[in-house]
């Protein structure tokens, strides 16, 4: 049964080694054959043994090797931690000494940086920058960093610092491009009075910041500003007077924005012409009061100095009157005399209640524009909201140019009114007086008789 069963096997065995060898031809052969197989098979079972053998000493080598570096590593990694808590107690004891010592030292670099932020305002808006742009950059660095700055960086600032101030002391001439009032662009000469002005043909110029460009202002300052800069401009050498803006462009700009006297009268609207229109007739009144006045007291001061009688004055139209009445007694002829004066007082009073009236009316006048003015500027106060003063200030400002017309007219008027009216009254004197000294002379004789 057994030989019968490795008999089945060597057959087994021999089908399965392959068609290319030869099959046993005997028992014997078959036997030999599976000897020789087995013994194969054990030397690969055994090579294979062995191959398994060597790679698990040396992943056990491998595994040795590696827990020894993990272990020194912990053990690396332990004295890094203790190393990095002794280094952090020194730190922090080494900070705490620098800031002792450091003292007030944070607060000045604090204060450096915030001067390098306004010394780069200020040169982005100076003169200078005409001719050095971009110098605002190289402060940048030491405004924005967030640690001390570096000596250099400090010497950096301060040299800025004093190359602006020398520059605000100097007068410099150069070319560069200039807008014109006009939209041209041009290059021509243009004159920097310090940091304050700078001037080109005589105008004034305007630094636009955004743009690196000179803008010539479309409107310019009073003449005599404007001869300054002429001046400026023509002179070489020595020294000439010049208007300097302390405020950097700030108050020329509120100078050029300032109305002018045409400006400011249309301000005032229709009644702003109005009250021109009275001080103007007002004026011609004044002007022909002056002239008669003036005209009749110096021919009246003529008449009493003479002898003759004139036509063409009012105390001779009354020594006529006395003359062609001899007949008449003192009463009557006072009678004469006064009707005489009734018809001469009006041509010297002419005209002057109208000047008063018009003195009355111009503030009067005045006063409904300002009201006319406030009542628009709450219109707008209430479309637009009270949050911007420009709004309200400016529609005030406007109310009040009636207001200060109408003063501006009626006191003058109100003045010359009254220097008229004492200069009538004052040659009417003089023409009561000739009258009573006339009435007097008629009465001479009667009382002489009647003594």
């Amino acid at each position: 049964m057994r030989a019968t069963t490795l008999l089945v096997a060597l057959c087994v065995a021999a089908a399965a080694a392959g068609a290319e060898e030869a099959a046993p031809q005997t028992i014997e052969q078959l036997v030999k054959q599976a000897r020789e197989e087995r013994i194969l098979e054990n030397q690969a079972l055994e090579a294979r043994e062995r191959e398994f053998q060597e790679a698990k000493d040396r992943q056990q080598a491998l595994l040795e090797e590696l827990q020894a570096e993990l272990t020194a590593e912990r053990a690396h990694g332990e004295d890094l931690k203790q190393r990095y808590e002794d280094n952090d107690t020194t730190l922090s004891a080494q900070e705490t000494a620098l800031r002792e010592k450091t003292g007030s030292l944070g607060e000045l670099f604090g204060m450096a940086r915030q001067v390098a932020k306004d010394t780069q305002s200020l040169l982005a808006t100076s003169l200078v920058s005409v001719q050095r742009p971009k110098r605002e950059q190289r402060l940048g660095q030491l405004a924005e960093r967030k640690d001390n700055p570096s000596i250099e960086e400090l010497e950096q600032l301060w040299l800025t610092l004093l190359g602006e101030m020398e520059e605000s002391g100097k007068v410099v001439r150069f070319n560069t491009t200039v807008t014109l009032a006009s939209g041209e662009e041009k290059t021509q000469e243009v004159i920097r009075a310090g940091i304050f002005n700078i001037v080109s043909n005589g105008r004034y110029l305007h630094y636009l910041p955004e743009t690196g460009r000179l803008v010539e202002l479309g409107r310019q300052p009073q003449g005599r500003y404007l001869s300054l800069a002429e001046d400026l401009q023509a002179a070489k050498t020595g020294l000439v007077s010049v208007a300097l803006d302390p405020s950097r462009g700030s108050i020329l700009s509120l100078m050029v924005e300032s109305p002018d006297f045409i400006e400011h009268i249309q301000r005032a609207g229709i009644i702003g012409y109005v009250i021109l229109a009275l001080g103007g007739i007002a004026l011609v009144i004044v002007g022909e009061r002056f002239v008669v006045l003036t005209l009749t007291r110096r021919k009246v001061e003529q008449q009493r100095s003479g002898q003759g009688v004139g036509e063409d004055n009012p105390l001779g139209r009354l020594r006529r009157v006395f003359n062609s009445h001899e007949g008449l007694d003192a009463d009557s002829l006072a009678l004469k005399l006064d009707e005489a004066m009734a018809v001469e007082v009006p041509r010297y009073k002419r005209w002057l209640p109208i000047l008063a009236v018009f003195a009355t009316a111009a503030p009067l006048l005045g006063l409904l524009g300002t009201v006319a003015g406030m009542i628009d500027t709450f219109q707008s106060m209430s479309l637009f909201g009270a949050g911007d003063p420009k709004l309200v200030s400016g529609g005030i400002s406007l109310a009040l140019v009636a207001t200060e017309l109408g003063l501006l007219v009626a006191i003058p008027i109100l003045l010359l009114h009254s220097w008229l009216h004492s200069s009538s009254n004052r040659l009417i004197q003089v023409l009561e007086e000739e009258v009573a000294s006339l009435v007097a002379r008629r009465e001479e004789p009667s009382h002489g008789h009647a003594g």
